[in-house]
């Protein structure tokens, strides 16, 4: 069998399927900052359940994805980091970028670097725009600088020098040195994380790599020795934010790359179940208990990109990532999210969430503001008898009442309708950004919905953007631990390499460069246990027009570039540039800038087994009758059916409930519902041809 495991913000999910394809998920709370606890305790729950699994039958894989980076790097609460760089650049990564997010923000500050500029010391060296080398590596700077550093009492360096994306000798010299001197100090040199150019962005990445990497590592070793002690003696790998998997030893060198390691995973999840069923245009929709994610497939693809940034909002600039991180939009909108009257006496929800601790008032662990969460109970949308934990439905009303419904002078039902409207709003810009700011008509799309808040918010986010069709995956509350199953091993490497197209072009060089990536990728797949024969290649390249400063991305598929074929790649970047930017321009020279090798590692799936056909008829799944409000329609007697118990093909009108243990997915008035023989639910939001 294999098992994945997926840390949230508030739950940590786990599912397992074995070789008969039979899948069992289940989810326990998450537990900050033991967070390796949570996993284990999901691995507990289901040993112990009477369909549970059994160690002794084998565990062939374990893949796992942490939050441990992402939250490292927000709370700041990494290693005491230094840098080592060239000479005369030691201010680069301070200095950063002019760009502001608004021109006219007077309160705009510019983001602090993880490294203070006492521990950034200079070496003297110098590599050339070509790669050549200029000014040798004085090996003593180095060991003067170690010196100050174990002075400093710091725990891990990182390494960039100028240019090292063209050639990376000095550093790779300068990285071994240091473990020579000083073998117990993490060590992270330019060249293992990125090859691309631009000095300011390459120096945060690295930085922040060095940063959060002592800190990784230590997760990955106690987690992989309680999974020992618990019987997992199987190969473990951890999601990555390119939508592939590593190893754990891997994942401790780079730990960058898992900076979006769950949420990526539902993302690639929407993609399989999406050629699973013929549909390869898709929003995915992830909604957990602190934050909503989503992000746009094209044509089945998953969409990856290395301007990734965190802590980026209206008053800053954001860390650059220099990394694959499959290109998403997260907003910190979930089912824990805290509503709150603001000063302006305006209802905000979010980004402010209740977490796993204290959680929404309905946990009873001492929240005492509502959240969108207590807003569903309110309504009638979420059931009390849904919980693990004993809900105090007075308590629930009043502090929806107290926070809200009062200050407004409405009730609490109104106060808790209040609260999903402007989460749905929030949700629903979020859903812009990824489709309609980007050149994509929604419209042309289906939503894929999970996460243990997708199903109740997703059909009426769907009908808002005029989807007519929105997926339930099965397992969709734990979707993000179902697609690491579904993941292969995956390996992004990015070279620049500027050059214009044309007739005189020298192209050998440039397959030549594809031809260098792709015998380093075999030679790394090698390493993790990867013959030759299961590593596929996928050639990207990052294109401008001559002058231009910032790039789009083109697949040149499997052929090779030369004089007769490049013309139908510069016509497919007009018309990706056309679609991202709204021009084209036919007379401008187009560059590469980038190329960018996506290698897959392919591994075994476990099956996905169709439904046994279930018995009896639509109203043996009714669990009950009860009164939900739905906004415009107002409080309306809803019925509410068993998801298990559902018969295949078989239609529910709405309104309508369809309820699971961790989620319920609700049918707005006018809306039908289906589940399909694999035991997804397929909603039809009712929007015709002519609404489109």
């Amino acid at each position: 069998m294999k098992i994945a495991t997926d840390i949230g913000g508030t739950f940590t999910d786990i599912v397992t399927i074995d070789n008969a394809g039979r899948v069992i998920i289940d989810k326990t709370h998450t537990t900050p900052p033991n967070f390796e606890q949570g996993v284990l305790d999901a691995v507990k729950n289901v040993q112990e359940r009477p369909d549970g699994i059994d160690m002794n039958e084998g565990v062939e894989s374990f893949i796992h994805g942490t939050t441990v980076v992402i939250n490292a790097l927000t709370e700041k609460k990494g290693a005491k980091t230094a840098l080592l760089t060239t000479k005369g650049f030691r201010d680069i990564y301070e200095i950063a970028r002019g760009n502001r997010p608004d021109l006219f923000n007077f309160r705009f500050e510019k983001s602090v670097p993880v490294i203070p500029r006492y521990l950034r010391r200079e070496v003297e060296e110098r590599i050339n725009y070509k790669g050549e080398e200029v000014t040798p590596l004085h090996k003593e700077d180095i060991q003067k600088w170690v010196e100050y550093f174990k002075g400093e009492s710091v725990e891990s360096i990182a390494v960039v020098y100028i240019n090292s994306y063209k050639n990376d000798a000095h550093e790779r010299a300068t990285v071994e040195y240091i473990k020579e001197l000083w073998p117990e100090v993490c060590v992270t040199g330019s060249y293992a994380v990125t090859n691309e150019w631009r000095e300011y962005e390459r120096t945060s990445t690295v930085a922040l790599n060095a940063f959060v990497q002592p800190v990784a590592e230590a997760y990955v070793n106690k987690l992989e020795a309680e999974l020992e002690k618990q019987g997992i003696h199987s190969k473990k790998y951890i999601m990555q934010s390119n939508g592939g998997s590593t190893t754990f030893a891997n994942a401790k060198e780079t730990p960058i790359n898992m900076v979006e390691s769950g949420p990526v995973a539902g993302i690639y999840g929407a993609a399989v179940l999406g050629k699973q069923l013929g549909i390869d245009q898709i929003i995915a929709f992830d909604i957990g208990g602190t934050t909503a994610k989503c992000s746009l497939i094209d044509g089945g693809e998953v969409k990856v990109t290395t301007d990734y940034k965190i802590d980026k909002n209206p008053k800053t600039a954001g860390h650059p990532i220099k990394v694959p991180v499959v290109d998403i939009v997260e907003i910190g909108n979930g089912g824990g999210s805290i509503a709150r009257i603001d000063e302006r006496g305006a209802l905000k929800v979010g980004p402010i969430s209740a977490g796993a601790y204290p959680g929404p008032i309905a946990y009873g662990l001492g929240g005492e503001h509502p959240t969108t969460t207590d807003a569903n109970l309110v309504t009638g949308r979420l059931s009390p008898e849904n919980f693990d934990m004993d809900v105090d439905m007075d308590k629930v009303r009043e502090g929806v009442m107290k926070d809200v419904a009062e200050p407004l002078g409405i009730t609490a039902e109104e106060g808790a309708l209040g609260i999903i409207r402007i989460a749905d709003s929030n949700m629903l810009n979020a859903l812009k950004l990824v489709s309609v700011r980007k050149g994509y008509d929604p419209r042309e799309f289906t939503l894929v919905a999970f996460g243990g808040g997708g199903p109740m918010h997703a059909a009426a986010l769907a009908k808002d953007l005029g989807i007519s069709k929105v997926i339930i995956p099965l397992a969709g509350s734990v979707f993000s631990a179902w697609g690491m199953l579904m993941s292969d091993l995956r390996q992004d490497d990015v070279k620049t390499n500027i050059v214009r197209l044309g007739d005189d072009t020298d192209f050998e060089s440039i397959n030549a460069m594809w031809k260098a990536l792709e015998e380093k990728a075999l030679a790394d797949f090698a390493e993790k246990g990867i013959s030759a024969a299961n590593v596929v290649f996928s050639r990207n390249l990052d294109m401008r027009y001559a002058e231009q400063e910032h790039t789009v991305k083109i697949e040149q598929g499997t052929m090779e570039l030369s004089a007769d074929t490049y013309g139908s790649i510069v016509e497919r970047f007009h018309e990706a540039h056309e679609r991202a930017y709204s021009f084209r321009l036919e007379d401008s020279p187009a560059e590469i800038v980038n190329l960018h090798l996506i290698s897959f590692g392919r591994v075994e799936k476990p099956p996905v087994a169709e439904l046994p056909i279930i018995k009896g008829t639509l109203e043996d799944s009714l669990k009950e009758v009860r009164n939900v409000i739905f906004e415009q329609a107002g409080s309306l007697s809803t019925k509410v059916y068993l998801r298990d118990k559902l018969p295949v093909e078989v239609e529910v009108q709405g309104p309508a409930i369809i309820e699971e243990v961790s989620s319920s997915a609700l049918i707005h008035p006018g809306m039908r519902a289906v589940k399909d023989k694999y035991g997804n639910l397929i909603i039809d939001t009712g929007v015709s041809e002519n609404d489109r």
